[in-house]
């Protein structure tokens, strides 16, 4: 991972993240990797850009590592791995901010679409440069 290129947002776990183990719920992680992903690129676009571009997910992967608990506070990191034709393929990696415990690592494949259309649309070299 590229720390000029990466993101992070930090998260404080609450009663409404939990499941009934006591544990983050496993839809809420993946909720989790999608805010970050949108963070980042938010962070990252001008707005003109922003007005002419939209992203749908095609593919999630997680490997649920160790339990998040009430109270913990996470870091969430995320960075696009690779930028070709109309797909980003994004990393997000979830740890304990105390501790520094890896609980989750994610893989998402997003296409990037034009959303007149809302047909695939290949990625601009402009686009690209944002995030490798």
């Amino acid at each position: 991972m590229s720390e000029l290129n990466s993101y992070s947002i930090v998260i404080r776990v609450s009663e409404e993240h939990l499941d009934d183990m006591d544990h983050v719920n496993n839809v809420v992680y993946l909720q989790w990797v999608q805010d970050a992903a949108e963070a980042h690129w938010l962070h990252k676009v001008d707005k003109d850009l922003l007005k002419n571009t939209a992203w749908v997910v095609s593919r999630h992967e997680i490997d649920y590592k160790k339990p998040a608990l009430l109270n913990d506070e996470l870091v969430v990191t995320t960075w696009v791995e690779k930028a070709q034709g109309v797909t980003t393929h994004r990393n997000t990696e979830i740890h304990n901010r105390t501790t520094g415990d890896l609980l989750i690592r994610a893989k998402t494949i997003w296409c990037f679409i034009d959303p007149k259309t809302k047909r695939p649309a290949r990625l601009t070299d402009a686009i690209k440069k944002l995030f490798l």
